[in-house]
């Protein structure tokens, strides 16, 4: 199997750091492209509180927007010396870094875990867990520690 493309997908939180340090590490000697992709939740998980459409509409394209300026810092920082490209979505975590993956054909998705156990789990589901699951590629999580 080649590696020529590999889907980095981050949430600017501390783990984050390691899911773009370990992606570049891989793609460095296999010179493949990094596609770095963050997702913004969509206004619909808003909807039972009865903000209007055009509302949930604006305020994704606003997310998108902040999105987009936060990871081109995260990955001039990161990525400052190799090729990459950036990507933000709004909608469903998983299901974006699915769509992604299988729209770009990439080899390898790397992305972080935050551990949610018990409860957690239950209530918030693990992105993670569903992207293993259903990718089109091989997935490495990433652990918090």
């Amino acid at each position: 199997m080649q590696i020529k493309k590999i889907l980095c997908a981050v949430d600017f939180s501390p783990v984050s750091d390691k899911v773009a340090d370990y992606a570049k590490s891989l793609a460095g000697p296999l010179d493949a492209e990094i596609i770095c992709i963050h997702v913004v939740p969509s206004g619909t998980i808003y909807a039972d509180f009865g903000i209007p459409m055009n509302s949930m509409e604006s305020f994704c394209t606003t997310m998108i927007t902040e999105g987009e300026k936060t990871l081109a810092a995260f990955n001039e920082k990161h990525f400052y010396d190799k090729q990459y490209r950036a990507k933000v979505t709004c909608g469903d975590f998983s299901e974006q870094i699915l769509a992604c993956a299988k729209e770009e054909q990439v080899d390898m998705i790397v992305m972080g875990t935050h551990g949610r156990k018990g409860m957690d789990k239950l209530l918030f589901g693990s992105v993670a867990e569903k992207v293993l699951r259903q990718a089109p590629c091989p997935v490495v999580a990433i652990r918090p520690s």
